[in-house]
């Protein structure tokens, strides 16, 4: 080719090229304003103005304004399908003076410089609740919010900045802050009345928001970025769309300025000369207005209603307090461990009936959470009738209260005030033995195991044994029974309910008293000597032992079918398994049922001095002692009976070797 045809095409190709640079280089906007003149290329509305000292004015201090304010003319914002880059620094005062100042500020892209359905207050003059999310909208803002509007918007606080896309609920939002160099965030107080410089800066390639925001007093930009968030604004942006701020108030108000602006798309925008800002204009002194007036007359006057209030609820509280005020007995003294009754009230919310967790004729349980600890507790309000509801209060109290034992329920503590009788108990979450036994249809409560039933009997036995032999005293439970043994959270027994308890000295004689007790558990020779015993609480585990095996009552509340009888004809018939649980489905350890229920007829038997002791059942549960040789002279001469099973029984001769077949089979007759 010839050096005249080459020549010839380069002029060519800068004809071609030279449209498309100019148009380019045409399309890039670049300004800056160190202050504002009111000559400058800008478009304002609402109440928005310039003062005279160059400050762009968005809002006054007035309530329920807006204020737009956009650069006149249209930027190109896309280019070859691509969002155009571009970088804007900007210097912004909100003042706000004697009160809680609204709503904030925003930098603002949008297709228009007039923002149809826009509101004030929470919508800082962008939105209003009819357009709000609306995909037609297309406007980006990057917001400056000193109000949470109620966890609506996803604000991180009443003080953060934020960017929206076509909506005020913010797509990423963090507390006014800036990072200094050592990376530590130093929060900035956006309504300070302090002009504070921010940057926001969106790379069209890597399609990346970056905004940073410093007081002017921090000389320099920081390196890193208060959000840094990644979005592509091509939906969101049309071909042209213009650049400005736009400010609201609602009830509460402030002024919102604009010192300087920068802005530049394709590069990075100016730096602003902070010596040649303008300055703000001082507050006018002038007299209040006739709206300060009523409202200091308003706040005068709810003061003084406050006060009134007040000062009733001071008397109410003080009342309150006089009626729940106790006076102590002198008896009182001597038993430790006493609670205040305010404490007690507080934890069960007044004894509402929402924490009521059972009643009868004992009183009434509730659940309770003491403040000062944060335990849960259960507290018993015994029914004082009389001379008989405060001799079983005080029962418990010199009884349980310094007892200490893994299967007995703790008492926490006590309190008496004129007629409650309250005792604190440590909290069973899983209720008592017999609401698993007997639950009603629907409650969701599972069926016990044969090892969870038969660890529940040698924890009470291991009770009883503490009471019977191992405490100072001897103590007599009198009301041994499903309902009085709850259950923790780890399904371990715990033996309850002190108010029948009598405690003797080791080796006294047990007194005389009136009978007492739960038909089905009550042994037969307190008819005869009303004496409560040892023995009398053994016959009463006797009939728990069954009950727990059977999974049927001592007594059957509907026909009167005797258990421990009903035991003792399937054992004469040699089926003595027949009489286990038909719930468990043939779940259960047979060696193990056998020896539960011979244990549970020897400690029904009708002669006191027949049945073990309780270490004597504690012994034969965990197979301590093996004495077949006792066992079979026990039962020998008798043929017609099955006593197969007793082979492998353990059971000590101190007063068994004198039973008959005949006294242990009609045991509880």
């Amino acid at each position: 080719m010839s050096p005249n045809s080459i020549a010839h095409l380069g002029y060519l190709a800068v004809l071609f090229l030279l449209p498309h640079c100019l148009l380019r280089c045409s399309a890039d906007v670049d300004f800056l304003y160190n202050g504002f003149q009111r000559s400058a290329n800008l478009s304002l509305d609402g109440s928005a103005s310039i003062l005279r000292g160059g400050a762009l004015q968005l809002t006054n201090d007035s309530d329920n304004l807006m204020g737009h304010a956009f650069f006149d003319s249209p930027v190109q914002a896309v280019r070859d399908d691509t969002v155009v880059s571009f970088s804007t620094a900007f210097v912004f005062d909100i003042v706000t003076v004697g009160r809680g100042g609204g709503h904030g500020l925003a930098f603002v892209i949008a297709a228009s410089k007039v923002l149809p359905g826009a509101s004030a207050g929470q919508y800082l003059g962008l939105l209003g609740k009819n357009n709000l999310g609306n995909s037609s909208n297309h406007v980006l803002a990057v917001e400056f919010d000193t109000v949470q509007a109620n966890g609506l918007l996803n604000e991180a606080n009443g003080n953060h900045v934020g960017v929206d896309l076509n909506s005020l609920v913010s797509n990423v939002s963090e507390p006014a802050a800036y990072f200094t160099d050592d990376g530590k965030n130093v929060t900035v107080t956006l309504e300070s009345a302090q002009p504070i410089q921010a940057w926001v800066d969106y790379n069209g390639r890597t399609k990346v928001l970056n905004v940073t925001i410093a007081p002017v007093s921090v000389t320099s930009r920081p390196d890193r970025p208060l959000i840094s968030h990644a979005i592509d604004l091509l939906p969101i942006f049309e071909q042209n769309m213009y650049v400005g701020f736009s400010a609201a108030t609602g009830k509460l108000a402030s002024s919102h300025y604009i010192l300087a602006w920068s802005f530049r798309t394709d590069g990075a925008a100016q730096a602003i000369d902070l010596s040649r800002m303008p300055k703000l204009p001082k507050p006018p002194a002038s007299p209040p207005s006739r709206s300060t007036v009523i409202k200091i007359v308003a706040v005068s006057c709810v003061v003084t209603l406050t006060t009134i209030v007040l000062a009733i609820v001071i008397a109410l509280w003080l009342r309150r307090r006089a009626v729940l005020a106790e006076t102590l007995e002198k008896w009182e003294l001597d038993h430790p461990h006493r609670m205040p009754y305010i404490e007690l009230y507080k934890a069960t919310k007044g004894f509402k009936n929402s924490e009521l967790l059972g009643a009868g004729g004992f009183g009434q349980v509730f659940k309770g959470v003491l403040r000062r600890s944060g335990d849960v507790v259960a507290i018993k309000r015994i029914s004082n009738n009389g001379t008989q509801g405060m001799r079983e209060f005080v029962a418990e109290v010199a009884s349980l209260g310094r007892m200490r034992h893994r299967n007995l329920v703790e008492l926490r503590g006590w309190c008496k005030r004129g007629e409650d009788l309250l005792l604190v108990y440590e909290f069973m979450p899983n209720g008592s033995l017999d609401a698993h036994l007997f639950h009603r249809a629907g409650e969701p409560r599972a069926l016990l195991t044969w090892e969870q039933r038969v660890r529940i009997l040698r924890g009470v036995a291991s009770g009883l044994v503490y009471l019977h032999e191992e405490w100072e005293q001897l103590v007599v439970h009198r009301d041994v029974k499903a309902s009085n043994v709850l259950l923790g959270a780890d399904m371990g027994a715990r033996l309850g309910d002190f108010g029948l308890a009598r405690l003797y000295e080791h080796g006294a004689d047990p007194a005389t008293t009136r009978i007492v007790g739960t038909l089905g558990y009550m042994a037969p020779e307190l008819t005869v000597t009303a004496k409560a015993t040892t023995a009398t609480d053994v016959f009463a585990y006797g009939a728990l032992l069954l009950e727990v095996a059977c999974g049927r009552r001592p007594i059957d509340p509907v026909t009167g079918a005797n258990l421990l009888r009903c035991v003792r004809d399937h054992g004469v018939n040699g089926d003595l398994l027949r009489a286990v649980d038909s719930r468990l489905d043939g779940r259960y350890d047979k060696e193990e049922a056998k020896l539960v229920l011979w244990l549970g007829l020897m400690c029904s038997q009708s002669r006191p001095e027949a049945r073990p002791s309780m270490r004597q059942v504690c012994q034969y549960l965990d197979g301590e002692v093996d004495m077949q040789e006792e066992a079979v002279l026990v039962f020998s001469g008798v043929d017609s009976f099955d006593f197969g099973p007793l082979a492998s029984l353990t059971w000590s001769s101190c007063s068994c070797n004198t039973m008959s077949a005949d006294s242990l089979l009609l045991g509880g007759r």
